[in-house]
């Protein structure tokens, strides 16, 4: 592994592979009645999030901790950043703490990219703005292959709002490297402009989720709308929405995942989000097993 994770596209296949297959062995840590491991213990580990976030940060601090890693969530509303100072001076001062670790989220593309050049520290992406969410991407194949047990062959939709969304951009990448055949599933409106190579566009969602193996639904991202996209949810969830019905038309060992948080009514129904295909809370269990795979990899390739 190299020093930094901040993007998926740069990864080679092995490295997918030996992250998904150590975070195996991580989740069975988690089973224990003791939950941690030493491996990190003297490491300090700093949280760097100047967007909102539960689940990743949550679950990189709770990945932290069961590695036995010194932890400091670093507050933006709360720190020299709304004095003005720069994102330069942030990092540096950071880093003059003897910080190991910076687990950095970001509202600019590129951010966690250039701070890797910057600091003697391993820089983690939580995301970056539009561009990419690793870890995000990580756990799902994760929990695919859990799911699965093999994502070569499978053919996967991605549904929803996929112009906007990090999660997209990064699972695209990871899951064609690991053999899946994808399909993007949107209106024109929230469909990227520029669409990878060997990726399936459907306009029609129940054309689209005909026999598919994973339905990944995304989340209508309205702060970063500019402008409407569409007339309303009403009429998004009407025309987009993952609903049982839906559903029905997949594969009938298909399974549901959204990254979360979910906007129920708008681009998924209760009852396919509570349903037993919906592997959603074992997407926020997986991430801190694939989070400490990442923290202890690197930490490796640092020694």
């Amino acid at each position: 592994m190299k020093k930094d994770l901040v993007s998926i596209k740069s990864l080679a296949v092995d490295e997918l592979e030996l992250i998904l297959n150590t975070a195996f062995s991580f989740k069975d840590v988690l089973k224990r009645d003791i939950k941690k491991v030493p491996t990190l213990r003297g490491k300090t580990v700093v949280n760097l999030f100047f967007e909102p976030s539960t689940r990743t940060r949550t679950s990189f601090e709770l990945a932290e901790k069961r590695l036995s890693a010194d932890v400091y969530n670093f507050s933006v509303p709360t720190s020299s950043v709304v004095k003005g100072e720069s994102l330069y001076d942030t990092i540096k001062t950071i880093q003059a703490y003897g910080a190991d670790y910076i687990v950095i989220r970001h509202f600019c593309s590129g951010v966690p990219f250039l701070l890797s050049g910057m600091v003697s520290a391993s820089v983690i992406n939580a995301g970056d703005g539009t561009n990419e969410h690793p870890t995000q991407a990580l756990l799902d194949a994760f929990t695919i292959k859990e799911k699965k047990g093999e994502i070569k062959g499978l053919n996967i939709a991605i549904v929803g709002d996929i112009r906007h969304s990090r999660v997209a951009r990064s699972n695209t990448y990871s899951l064609i490297k690991l053999g899946a055949n994808i399909r993007y599933i949107a209106p024109a409106t929230l469909m990227p402009c520029c669409v990878p190579e060997g990726v399936k566009v459907f306009y029609d969602i129940n054309e689209g989720l005909r026999g598919v193996d994973v339905i990944m639904a995304l989340r209508v991202q309205k702060e970063r709308m500019d402008k409407a996209f569409f007339p309303s949810e009403r009429e998004y969830f009407k025309l987009y929405g993952i609903t049982a019905e839906r559903v029905n038309l997949a594969d009938s060992n298909v399974i549901i995942m959204h990254p979360g948080p979910m906007n129920r009514g708008i681009e998924i129904s209760s009852e396919v989000a509570d349903s037993t295909k919906a592997v959603i809370l074992e997407q926020v269990t997986n991430g801190i097993a694939v989070r400490m795979a990442v923290l202890y990899l690197i930490g490796d390739s640092n020694e």
